[in-house]
């Protein structure tokens, strides 16, 4: 057992699960403002999938870390758009198009990879972001090596988190967004597009989900592997119900899922603990499940989720 504490409380075990967390954080927001809207992207795994792939090879051709950025970025854009015509114009059922896209996307990163690089001897490979250090604050005892101390985009998840709260709960665009995951009538006779406003979440919601993507290959990774998201999309999708469609909630899960995913990985280096490494490797999914199953007893989706909106449907609106 102090084995096991001694390895836990370092600098670099805490360091460790900020960037683990990193790209449940970008993943885990873009979810959120797409169910905000009353709209349930289970393309997430996909779209992730493919925006590592888009934003490697970009990177790996190009020299650039930051052109693979906006690659990955645009591929979740162009994803997102492609969900909103599926489930906001078309109507047809979320979880259908969702799980489609995710089996659409999954299938193109392959076809493209095999397309681009063939089947090399050895993973080609890039050089990765390097930290950076934040003058002044790096050198903070122990919380500076552990928050300021990181890859750049590190700190921009960091940053997503209150704008994200700031942007939901307190400007109009926030506002009509949540109106329309909760009443889209209402919101609509109000003088809000429906329609605009679960496509701009949805286009913001495979941005994020494309940065999500862009970091686990180009920061944590300096390569693209078909396993590269791990299941990473579905713990998203998990995260958003223990959090409670909260921003901090939700961004404080994924801090807690990757505490538990470093603290297996700490635990398969030690001599302390004699267990199979399958049993590490579902420790942090089982811990998910158990904790999304305790707090989503009291947990309250928003209203319209995963109801398409017919405006001639108005006169059969509850309320």
């Amino acid at each position: 057992m102090n084995e096991i504490l001694s390895q836990v409380f370092q600098v670099g075990f805490f360091a460790a699960v900020i960037r683990i967390a990193t790209p449940l954080v970008f993943g885990t927001l873009g979810e959120l403002f797409a169910e905000r809207a009353g709209v349930l992207n289970l393309g997430i795994e996909g779209i992730m999938m493919l925006a590592a792939m888009a934003g490697f090879s970009t990177a790996y051709f190009t020299g650039s870390l930051w052109l693979g950025v906006l690659a990955a970025v645009l591929i979740g854009v162009l994803a997102g758009a492609l969900m909103g015509l599926l489930t906001v114009s078309l109507g047809l059922s979320q979880h259908v198009s969702g799980i489609g896209l995710t089996l659409l996307c999954s299938g193109l990163s392959f076809f493209f990879y095999r397309l681009i690089f063939g089947q090399p001897s050895s993973l080609p490979k890039i050089s990765p972001f390097e930290t950076l250090a934040l003058p002044g604050l790096a050198g903070i005892p122990v919380l500076g090596p552990i928050l300021f101390n990181q890859f750049a985009l590190v700190y921009l998840a960091m940053a997503i988190v209150p704008a994200a709260a700031f942007v939901l709960y307190q400007t109009p665009w926030g506002l009509n967004l949540r109106a329309v995951g909760e009443n889209p009538h209402a919101a609509d006779s109000a003088g809000v597009s429906v329609t605009a406003m679960r496509y701009q979440a949805l286009l913001v919601s495979g941005a994020l989900m494309g940065l999500a993507g862009a970091f686990l290959c180009m920061a944590q990774y300096n390569a693209y592997t078909f396993g590269v998201i791990s299941g990473r999309g579905w713990v998203c999708i998990a995260l958003i119900v223990f959090g409670q469609w909260s921003p901090w909630k939700s961004a404080a899960g994924a801090v807690l899922f990757a505490c538990i995913d470093a603290l297996q990985l700490r635990l398969q280096a030690s001599s302390a603990v004699h267990l199979p490494y399958q049993v590490f490797l579902m420790l942090p999914f089982v811990l998910t499940i158990v904790g999304m199953a305790l707090v989503s007893r009291n947990a309250l989706a928003p209203a319209a989720l995963l109801k398409p909106f017919r405006k001639e449907a108005r006169g059969n609106c509850p309320g």
